[in-house]
């Protein structure tokens, strides 16, 4: 059977780059509802964009930790198909959203995948990102990946400092169900490149059929 890994494109500002992303054949966008972050995006300007989205592909909410309520509010008003929490959120907070969702887990030697699957267990998948003691994420760093098992009780997302330089390695290395990508597709933070967007499909791609 072949093995397909299913790009996200996240911190989407722009409804020109959410186009060029859907074109070069990206699954899901990301969109940040954290206003500290440079990819911020209003709500009302990301419902602009989602409402004219193609079927199949997912529109995904990024929060740090945001009250539930307002997590809520978002998710229904901009029609996401699924939210990420990027912060500390705990398991019973996840649990209690009741809808589908994506936890970021930064690994460092002291947690493992295991015990994230395990807290996280009703997670759709674990978001995988670089550890940063002052960020949530968007470092533009890679992490350790041999922190990765191979044998994993949930798929994984593979974020963290790639672009299309390392795409293909990390997928041939780590096997993950999707890879997640900001600002190695960017041409400054929150604007997105379509050369390097493009080139990095081209990279997944090309790991597809070797």
């Amino acid at each position: 059977m072949e093995k397909r890994t299913r790009i996200k494109f996240c911190g989407i500002t722009r409804e020109s780059d959410a186009f060029d992303a859907v074109a070069l054949g990206a699954d899901a966008l990301g969109f940040v509802f954290f206003p500290p972050s440079p990819r911020y995006i209003a709500p009302a300007a990301a419902k602009a964009i989602v409402s004219r989205l193609p079927p199949f592909v997912s529109a995904v909410g990024l929060f740090v930790d945001a009250p539930l309520t307002e997590v809520r509010d978002i998710a229904n008003g901009v029609m996401l198909d699924a939210v990420q929490f990027h912060g500390e959120e705990s398991a019973a907070y996840c649990r209690e959203y009741g809808r589908p969702y994506l936890k970021a887990v930064r690994l460092e030697t002291g947690l493992t995948l295991r015990e994230a699957a395990l807290a996280y267990s009703d997670a759709r998948a674990l978001l995988l990102d670089t550890y940063h003691p002052q960020l949530a994420g968007g470092t533009g760093q890679s992490f350790d990946w041999s922190l990765i098992p191979a044998q994993r009780d949930k798929p994984i997302v593979l974020a963290g400092g790639l672009d299309a330089t390392n795409v293909a390695g990390a997928i041939r290395a780590i096997g993950p169900y999707a890879v997640d990508v900001s600002g190695g597709i960017e041409s400054a933070k929150g604007i997105k490149d379509y050369g390097k967007m493009q080139a990095f499909v081209a990279e997944v791609h090309a790991v597809e059929r070797e």
